[in-house]
């Protein structure tokens, strides 16, 4: 229904409702019957076993939950023992328990929004006023507002004196909104500009009215909002989707291998049996078990670090996916602009304009003066702070008043006020009569061109031209302008009305004000530039104030455009998929618009962070593949809608954050160049043994021992490398660029064939070639040796992985100390599970000659050895 199009008499007429009586009690009853309650549809919330089913479904998960089960079977009815299921199993579980209890649900939105409408609402019903549960209000109801009441409902208003109404979390303009009942407005116009309605949750901050609800609940924009968050699904991150990827390839590779395992030892006279046992071993090596674990680590070590650089992590996986981030779409009010009105200008009338920062003269104090006594802001002192309360230009004022060290209180005591025209948005003017020494005074400030200027005065022969080219100039650097005139009475007249106190005036001056970038804005912009990252400001206000703060700080720049919400409007899905990349400003939008915006980025395989603050921004919040909400100034619906949460309210921490999100994703490409390198190694070794005809080099529990002690514990410490120098210079990583991307598949290609070779060399040699007069050739000797040795140099190999072309000699073995320390425990483990008779025994290993060790020790220092010539070569070749 086009409520703001409607005439009132219509209204009332559809609503069945009286302008003076409003519903009777049983109208109410009904229509509450009718329309529900005023309050917002709750989305279904995942139960328990949903997230746990959500983690047994990951491949690798399934993949060991079928090792676990052959692996049981086969302690059953084999006589084995029930090591192996009962450690495939306790990994399962602790995955899984990890998994759930760091996955944070963003669905607390909805809550906020509905909390949002508990309020008590001053209601007409039989004629008599009376307050009411706001969840109880319908259409047709009739409420009366005042400054400070939050609006129940979204409303056509009736009739009202000085309102303003604080919309900027709904529409993202910062100002308050000038509500007129005798607007003419259209369906087409924009949330802000509809000034004959009051929207659900925005809250009065001057004068007071009465209006008819016309929609509650679901209906109203808010709960459009609401409807949004519930329709809107949050997308996979990139590393989600990577390891998802990664876990399939797995799977085949697991699967493929094991069937060709299997076959050929048939082929070689096995039994099913024992060839299903190997099978199982396959899958085991083909599954990096602490993959998920490790990541998860890293992704909480880096949550820890952001906490410190002012950043809450309310999604864990949001940490990789904001170091993918290659566009951010902010809001401008409160996040790159400081929420909060400021004089930028003054000009005086027979001087020249000066900044605000400058020293005033008489004549610019006298200007300021009559601005802060023609004000109703107010100073409130609550322990011991001073805290100004009103209209943001006119706290603005107050603010400039203080800054130049003169006190409010003081003028007031020397200009008492003695009468007051309030503000009237269809004057746009606001007057008010002060006593003086001589007489009295009328000061009036507003727009400039409602100021009635005396036409004989010096002003209109001298200064009228000047006074028209300095405005033009206050708003081409979008300014808002106020100017101020006054009237000298000797004797206070009969009749204190606009048309004797708002005409013939003496014109004093100019104020430009705005709301200005936050200092760190221009610098966090650039920074995100050099990375690759580009800037979007989406905001509700208008188009000329967004395109100046965003010239300001450096979003736009030549080649880039600045279009409206009307403009967005027009354009097709297509369109805009195509121009998006062009366009850096968006203004005058509404949350759908935003959506949009995001979606088209999306679209253009960009990877979006969206950063907001108010309602309005909740939905594009959750729509983005990350969403930044402000902590200070940001409502609790941002809040919950978000992933992360900036608790300064800077927007250079998410630039901080971006780093740290690309150190967490550098991380867990070395997690996974680390971890696959031995897990790639372990199947080729196990085929090529048995294509051989040399038998299983190891067993099932040996390769889950490799996988948790010799992979797992020194992988856990991948998660302390810092940043590399060059990582915030780089381009953001493409959101369809695989996880092998950027020669790490050919890096793990590399390792896993090193690791084959000289691990089947120790086999052989352990297996088959004679070395020391104590310890002679056989399958056990070998078999431990392949042990030792895949153990061994898969710990070695983390030191190749901390650096991609450093080398650690540079870096040092010591300069991660808890790697280097756990580095040392894991090879300590497997010396001692080899040595140890009764841990020797559970793994089926048997002790070995000094020779047999001299050569595991220098087998397993051989990948080292390659991965240093490696990187000189890189070195050499990156100067050359």
């Amino acid at each position: 229904m086009k409520w703001m199009e409607k005439k009132l008499e219509s209204i009332f007429q559809t609503l069945h409702t009286d302008k003076e009586k409003g519903l009777t009690k049983q109208q109410a009853e009904d229509a509450l019957q009718q329309a529900g309650p005023n309050e917002f549809e709750e989305e279904k919330k995942e139960t328990l076993g949903d997230k746990l089913l959500h983690q047994l479904k990951d491949v690798t998960t399934i993949i060991l939950i079928v090792a676990a089960a052959i692996s049981t079977y086969l302690a059953i009815t084999k006589g084995h023992d029930f090591a192996e299921p009962i450690v495939i199993i306790a990994i399962v579980v602790i995955n899984a328990v990890l998994g759930i209890r760091q996955e944070r649900s963003a669905e607390k939105a909805l809550d906020a929004l509905k909390n949002m409408n508990t309020q008590l609402a001053m209601v007409i019903r039989d004629g008599v006023i009376q307050p009411i549960n706001a969840k109880e209000l319908v259409p047709g109801d009739i409420i009366v507002i005042e400054a400070g009441d939050m609006i129940p409902a979204d409303a056509r208003l009736i009739e009202s004196t000085g309102l303003l109404v604080e919309e900027s979390a709904l529409t993202g303009e910062s100002l308050p909104s000038e509500k007129d009942e005798h607007a003419q407005v259209s369906d087409s116009d924009p949330l802000g500009d509809r000034l004959n309605m009051l929207f659900s949750g925005c809250l009065v901050t001057n004068g007071r009215g009465k209006a008819v609800v016309v929609e509650t609940g679901m209906n109203t924009e808010m709960g459009k909002i609401a409807g949004l968050l519930n329709s809107t699904k949050k997308t996979k991150t990139p590393l989600q989707k990577r390891l998802h990827e990664l876990g399939k390839k797995l799977s085949i590779i697991a699967i493929a291998s094991g069937l060709v395992v299997f076959l050929i030892g048939l082929y070689h006279g096995e039994t099913a049996m024992e060839m299903l046992m190997t099978a199982v071993s396959l899958a085991v090596a083909a599954v990096p078990e602490t993959l998920p674990v490790i990541v998860t680590i890293t992704l909480a070590f880096g949550v820890q670090n952001m906490v410190k650089k002012n950043a809450i992590i309310r999604r864990i996986p949001a940490v990789e996916a904001l170091g993918s981030a290659s566009v951010i779409c902010s809001d401008k009010t409160g996040t790159l602009t400081q929420n909060r009105m400021s004089i930028q200008q003054l000009w005086a009338v027979e001087h020249d304009p000066v900044e605000a920062t400058a020293a005033f003269t008489d004549a610019e104090n006298e200007l300021l003066t009559m601005l802060s006594l023609a004000n109703n802001a107010s100073i409130e002192t609550n322990d011991g702070e001073e805290r100004i309360i009103g209209d943001p230009t006119e706290s603005a004022i107050i603010r400039l008043l203080q800054d130049k060290h003169m006190k409010r209180s003081d003028l007031e005591v020397m200009y008492p006020r003695v009468f007051e025209i309030p503000f009237d948005s269809d004057r746009k003017l606001m007057t008010t009569v002060h006593r003086t020494e001589n007489g009295f005074i009328s000061i009036t400030k507003g727009a400039f061109d409602r100021i009635p200027i005396d036409q004989d005065s010096d002003y209109s022969t001298k200064y009228a031209d000047k006074a028209k080219r300095i405005h033009d100039q206050f708003a081409e650097k979008a300014l808002r302008v106020i100017a101020v005139a006054s009237k000298f009475y000797k004797e206070l007249p009969e009749t204190l009305d606009a048309d004797e106190l708002e005409h013939g005036l003496t014109f004093a001056g100019l104020i430009g004000m705005i709301d200005p970038p936050r200092p760190e804005s221009k610098e966090a912009v650039r920074l995100a530039k050099e990375a690759g990252i580009k800037t979007v400001m989406i905001t509700g206000d208008h188009i000329v104030t967004a395109s100046a703060i965003a010239r300001e700080i450096g979003i736009l720049t030549d080649g880039d455009r600045s279009i409206t919400g009307a403009q967005l409007e027009k354009m097709s899905e297509a369109e805009l998929v195509q121009s998006v990349q062009d366009i850096a400003v968006y203004a005058r939008v509404s949350p759908e618009d935003k959506i949009r915006i995001v979606k088209a980025w999306q679209a253009n395989g960009a990877v979006v962070a969206m950063t907001g603050d108010g309602v309005n921004d909740a939905p594009a919040l959750k729509a983005a593949d990350v969403g930044a909400a402000m902590g200070i100034t940001g409502t609790d619906v941002a809040k919950n809608a978000a992933d992360m949460v900036l608790t300064d309210d800077n927007f250079a921490t998410i630039v901080d954050s971006v780093g740290e999100g690309r150190r967490v994703y550098e991380n867990i490409r070395k997690t996974i160049y680390f971890l696959l390198s031995c897990n790639i190694s372990e199947i080729f070794i196990m085929i090529i043994a048995i294509l051989l005809g040399w038998g299983a080099p190891v067993i099932a529990i040996q390769l889950l021992l490799i996988n948790v002690v010799a992979d797992g514990i020194p992988g856990f410490c991948l998660s302390k490398e810092d940043m590399e120098e060059d990582t915030m210079q780089r381009k953001p990583i493409g959101k369809n660029e695989g996880i092998f991307a950027n020669g790490l598949g050919k890096k793990i290609g590399i390792q896993a064939t090193v690791f084959t070779i000289i691990t089947l060399i120790g086999y052989y040699v352990g297996n088959f070639v004679t070395i020391s007069d104590t310890v002679a050739p056989s399958y056990e000797v070998g078999q431990t040796m392949a042990f030792v040795i895949l153990g061994w140099s898969s710990v070695v190999h983390i030191f190749n992985v901390r650096s991609n072309m450093k080398s650690i000699f540079t870096i040092g073995f010591y300069s991660n100390k808890p790697l280097f320390w756990c580095s040392m425990l894991s090879i300590g483990i497997i010396l001692a599970v080899s040595v140890v008779p009764v841990l020797a025994d559970i793994f089926q290993l048997v002790s070995l000659s000094g020779a047999h060790w001299a050569l595991i020790i220098v087998l397993s220092i051989i990948p080292l050895i390659v991965v240093e010539l490696i990187k000189l070569v890189g070195r050499s070749r990156r100067r050359a």
